[in-house]
């Protein structure tokens, strides 16, 4: 019983790293967290160190994403024992990511100071990294983006929000430490958050332009969307909702606002766009698009004042790019389908986008756009984003996770592009969390959730690139190389701890 208690612990502090996220916002939960991973795994073998790094990684997953079986259960006519088997088993695998980690860190490197200072922060990046890249990637959860209204949400400008992550993990390897009277550790870390407080001050980017917002919430139940002749509801609902707003420069609708296709809708859309001329407006919406036989896109367009006019397949448009497996796409679709209707949701065999599209172009305005799950993808939002982009425009549809806290993660990590690519975000969803914010990811104006309304804002645009805009990952990465080499080099001098005690059962 007693050598499962460390275990045990490990699994309740990576459930505590659940409240650091939004929408509790306990960001200091985050470093108590990650030093209960310390804890568990520093004096162990590496075997030992795995399993407790995979419970605490399962008790941060498990809980933390729970929300996803909303989508399987409401939409997918899964059972709950068959939706928590899926949740659990996406949990495990996310969390053989952390327990190599663990595996690698103690097999490698003797020196526990090195090992929870260099090693292990590094580790854990790269396996965040890993799960956010193989298959398609899952990048959530990741720690760095918990610190948004925290101290440490000045570094993201400069090395992005892995950086903030390892950060975390190198102030947790140096509580580790001061716990074993290791005082420089401690204090290396205290100078790193100073400095990052200093570069929180920092303005990065310029203003330039002010526009007038519009956010449209249509707030349509997602039971509803795509039953035939609720198709008129939508169109009602959003253009009701857009006529009163004469003053807004553009308006926004969010992800599949519609529920047709852009080429069945071609004629109601020409009027739309003829209508918003008229009234000197713009309007981007989200849209399925249809242009060719077995092409499928999840799409933004723009209507209105934009420098051509609307006609299906005109270029002032965006494609998805990064798609939702299963929701958008579903891995051996022939098998799987079959088996039950989640494997078969409305709208999950879409095609994908080419990398790097052009800014949409509205009211003399540049958007970089992300549709839902893109914005998760630091990488992918960063290659979209032009050195001339005013805004990051992120439509969305979470109506698929209810009440839960799916939706508040997801606006989390919208808000750290901003503050990452200083640029204002405008993000309009069908049920919330619809918000604006400013180049430092600070919510300036919102909507409440479940309820159809409008948002108006005006935003500042901004020119000018971020050091992370600019360099991207590639300092953070020379770093983490770094880091494992100097430990490598030097980290052989000491037998670890679990080594030791090894020794002394045979003699």
């Amino acid at each position: 019983m007693r050598t499962l208690l460390p275990t045990f612990g490990a699994l309740l502090s990576g459930a505590l790293g659940v409240l650091a996220f939004s929408p509790f916002d306990l960001w200091p939960l985050a470093l108590v967290s990650l030093l209960g991973l310390f804890l568990a795994t520093q004096s162990a073998t590496p075997a030992v160190a795995a399993r407790r790094g995979f419970a605490w990684a399962l008790g941060l997953f498990l809980p933390g994403l729970w929300w996803i079986h909303v989508s399987m259960t409401m939409f997918g006519g899964l059972p709950l024992p068959a939706a928590f088997f899926l949740v659990a088993l996406l949990a495990a695998y996310l969390s053989l990511y952390t327990a190599a980690a663990c595996w690698l860190g103690q097999r490698l490197v003797p020196s526990p100071a090195l090992r929870v200072l260099l090693v292990l922060p590094a580790l854990l990046v790269a396996a965040d990294w890993l799960r956010g890249w193989v298959m398609t990637g899952f990048p959530w959860l990741w720690f760095g983006y918990s610190q948004l209204e925290g101290p440490l949400a000045g570094l993201a400008p400069v090395l992005g929000v892995q950086g903030i992550s390892w950060l975390l993990c190198f102030s947790a390897g140096a509580l580790w430490l001061l716990g074993r009277r290791r005082w420089w550790p401690g204090l290396a870390a205290l100078a790193l958050w100073t400095a990052v407080l200093g570069l929180g001050q920092i303005q990065w980017v310029s203003p330039t332009q002010s526009s007038r917002f519009a956010l449209v919430q249509g707030n349509i139940e997602q039971s509803l969307k795509w039953i035939p002749g609720q198709l008129e509801l939508s169109l009602e609902r959003h253009l009701g909702l857009t006529l009163p707003e004469q003053d807004a420069d553009l308006v926004i609708w969010p992800e599949s606002a519609l529920p047709s296709s852009e080429q069945h809708l071609a004629p109601w859309l020409n009027e739309v766009d003829a209508l918003m001329r008229e009234r000197g407006q713009s309007l981007l919406t989200g849209i399925v698009s249809r242009p060719g036989d077995g092409e499928v896109y999840n799409a933004v367009i723009a209507l209105g004042q934009s420098p051509v006019p609307y006609g299906p397949g005109h270029g002032n448009r965006y494609y998805k790019q990064q798609l939702v497996p299963i929701g958008e796409f579903v891995p051996f679709g022939d098998l799987l389908r079959p088996l039950a209707p989640f494997f078969d949701l409305p709208m999950s065999s879409f095609s994908r986008g080419e990398p790097e599209q052009p800014d949409l172009d509205a009211a003399g305005r540049h958007f970089s756009v992300a549709i839902c799950y893109e914005v998760a993808f630091p990488g992918l939002v960063r290659a979209n984003m032009k050195p001339d982009t005013d805004y990051l425009l992120t439509v969305s549809n979470d109506t698929w996770f209810g009440q839960s806290i799916g939706p508040w993660q997801h606006q989390q990590i919208a808000r750290m592009r901003a503050l990452e690519l200083g640029r204002p975000l405008i993000r309009a969803t069908n049920n919330g969390v619809t918000l604006v914010t400013d180049e430092k990811g600070r919510i300036t104006a919102s909507l409440p959730q479940f309820e159809p309304g409008v948002l108006r804002a005006e935003v500042t645009g901004m020119t000018g690139l971020t050091p992370y805009a600019r360099f991207g990952s590639a300092p953070l990465v020379a770093w983490l190389a770094l880091s494992l080499l100097l430990a490598g080099a030097y980290g052989r001098r000491r037998q670890p701890a679990w080594r030791l005690e090894g020794r002394r059962l045979f003699k």
